[in-house]
Parts: C-alpha cells; structure tokens; sequence
C-alpha cells in the first residue's frame, strides 16, 4: 500500500467526511466491520481500505467512490495551463526521458480527459526536437499522432476534433507519410463559413459593442495569421519562378508591415525570415537572403516578452480574449532557453544555408544568434 499514488486522497477525505458527520473513528469501524486502528491508519495514508469496502463508505458517506479517493478525471482549463507550464520548464531544466515518463503517467492518469490529451500532444511536438536521435523525435510524434487520433474518436467538442485532425495531419508530415496526409484531409469539408460576424451582431444587438469587436479583433488576428500560413508554402512552391516569387515576397512583407507584425508577433516573421531566405538562396541571390537573415537575428534578440502572443494599439481589446478563451492563454509553448537554442539552430543547422558559411555578414548572424541563445540560458 505504501506504493499508492499520492493523487489518492482517501485519507484526507475520509477525515473530513467523518467530522462533518460529528462521528467517532470507533462509530465508523463499527458500521463498517472493522477495527478503529484500521480507521486510524486509513486517515493517517498508513493504509488502505480493502477494495471491498469501498462502496460501503461512499455509500455511507453519500459520495461516489471516485470523490472518497479524491480521483479528478478531467482537468479545468487552469489546470492544463499550469500542467503545460510545469512540463515545459521541465523538459528545459530535467532529462528528456525522464520528463516524457512524467508526461506518460499523466496521459494514462487523464485519459478520458481529451483537452489534456491535446494539449500532451502539442507538448510532444513542440519539444520532440530535443529527443538524443531521429529514432526518439520519431517516436515521440507517433505518440503525439495517437493521442490526436483519440481526441478526434472521443472528444464531443467539435472544434477540438477539428484541431485534432489537422494536427495529426502535421504529425503524419513530420514522420514524411504525404499519402496519409491527403486521405485524412480529403475527406475533410475545406469551406466554412465563420460565425463571427453573427456572434458580434448578436452582441451588439443584445447592448455589448464591446464584446462584438473582442471577437471580431481576434478572428481577424487569427484570419490574418491563417493568410501568412497560406502564403508561405506558395511562397515556397513559386521558387522555380523569379517573378511570382519575388512578387509573393513583395505582398507577404507588405501584409507584415502593414499590421506591424515584426512588434505584434516576430514569432511568425522569423519564419517568414527563414523561408524566404531560403527562397532567395535557390534563386542565386546570396545577398538578398543575408539581408533577410539579419532581420532575423534582430528579432531574434528582442526582448523575449514580444514574443507571447499579445495585443498591440490597434488589437487593443485581443490580450484579454487570449487570456479568456485559449487554455495557454498569451503563454509561449515552450521555455526561454528552448526557443532561443532552436532559433540559432534553425540558421546553423540548416544545410540551405551552409553555402553562406564562407561570408561574414553569415558568421556574424551566427554570433549574434548564440549571444541571444545565452541570454535565453541566463534568463
């Protein structure tokens, strides 16, 4: 018995259940057969009940045996975000396998409880980098894959098995199974229709402006990040055509600076940076793509609280929806050290970029790079 999960609470519950019934510890043994030692050590965790006598003392307690043991198997919305935090400094602080075995025992712990399963796996993916071998990052996506693909079979949340599935879809990417890929999605319904202007209308029938232009500001935010998404791997596919390259680059960059971005979210014009530069490269022009490159490391070396998702002057009202209505709020999926350390090697281990080896303004993006990576560590 001494064994038990410390999750189990039966102890502390029994005692208070007891109190609140003003009965004695021999009153309960009494009712239910046995001796007041073993009461005694029941609410002191010594040990435990026989499974029998369980639903006698939920039934005398009126509570289910899952309250008399204290066992929770869902989680609230703050419970993940603490969850996810803790695992996520865990997995920059503590050895890789032994933080994934913690993540595993609270998979099985909580696996009725689907949002906690999607968020394990977008854990899975955001640090699967730091498995030892391909082997390991391979496997930790497969595990990521499953536990998608059991949030789309049982979650009655709608949109949550939306994510579901095009997660899996990315997991199926990673692991370079394409076919895989088109079958899920094709059976996917790619037109929808948005309810948020419905949604602002009715709040701004029924007295609320404010509530309607919440709502609409982050579908915006969330439309616009959607468009750069979009843009970005046709960006890639127009590499064998200079023109409609360079005229993609032209539009992407102009939609960055017209809403600001490298201020509202440098998270994605880092990859806007890094995909572009590569496109540069394969059309010959060197120059051009270290030019990107240096916008890169600038960004790189802001001052990491940019980089949560926030709200800027014009998404005045989008810092209080992120925080109401996302289960990491305005939260970074991964620590410091860990984002830091994988946007230099995102530049320095990069066979496109090996080219640029030979130039200095290259070792000096290098340099800079690693000083914003050890400024990561320190912090």
């Amino acid at each position: 018995m001494k064994n038990t999960p410390k999750e189990i609470q039966l102890g502390r519950i029994l005692t208070e259940h007891r109190r609140k019934r003003g009965i004695t510890q021999e009153e309960l043994a009494a009712y239910i057969g046995v001796s007041k030692a073993s009461v005694s050590k029941w609410e002191t965790s010594t040990t435990y009940p026989d499974i029998t006598l369980l639903p006698l003392l939920a039934a005398f307690f009126d509570i289910s045996i899952d309250t008399l043991m204290g066992y929770e198997p869902q989680m609230t919305d703050e419970d993940i975000h603490r969850m996810y935090r803790t695992l996520s400094q865990d997995f920059s602080e503590k050895p890789f396998e032994e933080v994934v075995r913690n993540c595993r025992d609270l998979t099985k712990k909580y696996f009725s409880c689907t949002p906690v399963l999607f968020q394990m796996g977008i854990l899975y993916l955001n640090h699967c980098g730091l498995a030892g071998t391909k082997e390991q990052t391979a496997a930790l996506i497969e595990e990521a894959m499953a536990l998608f693909e059991r949030v789309k079979e049982e979650s009655g949340d709608i949109g949550l098995a939306s994510q579901a599935v095009n997660m899996e879809a990315l997991c199926l990417l990673q692991l370079g199974r394409p076919q895989e890929v088109l079958e899920l999605l094709n059976a996917c319904e790619i037109t929808r229709l948005t309810p948020e202007p419905l949604l602002a209308r009715a709040w701004q029938m029924v007295g609320n402006p404010n509530e309607a232009k919440s709502i609409l500001q982050a579908s915006i935010y969330h439309t616009l990040l959607e468009l750069l998404n979009l843009m970005l791997p046709y960006q890639e596919l127009c590499a064998d055509h200079k023109t409609a390259y360079e005229e993609t680059y032209r539009r992407i960059e102009a939609i960055s600076h017209i809403f600001q971005l490298d201020s509202l979210h440098p998270g994605i014009r880092m990859n806007i940076c890094l995909s572009s530069a590569r496109g540069f490269l394969h059309q010959g022009d060197p120059e051009t793509a270290l030019d990107i490159l240096e916008k890169y490391a600038a960004l790189a070396a802001c001052d990491f609280a940019q980089m949560r998702l926030h709200g800027d002057t014009y998404f005045d009202l989008l810092d209080d929806w992120l925080e109401k209505n996302l289960v990491l709020g305005s939260d970074l999926p991964r620590e410091e050290s860990v984002i830091r350390s994988s946007m230099l090697q995102a530049v320095a281990d990069d066979p496109d970029f090996s080219q640029l080896l030979d130039h200095d303004r290259f070792r000096m993006i290098l340099h800079k790079l690693k000083a914003a990576q050890d400024s990561g560590r320190q912090n």
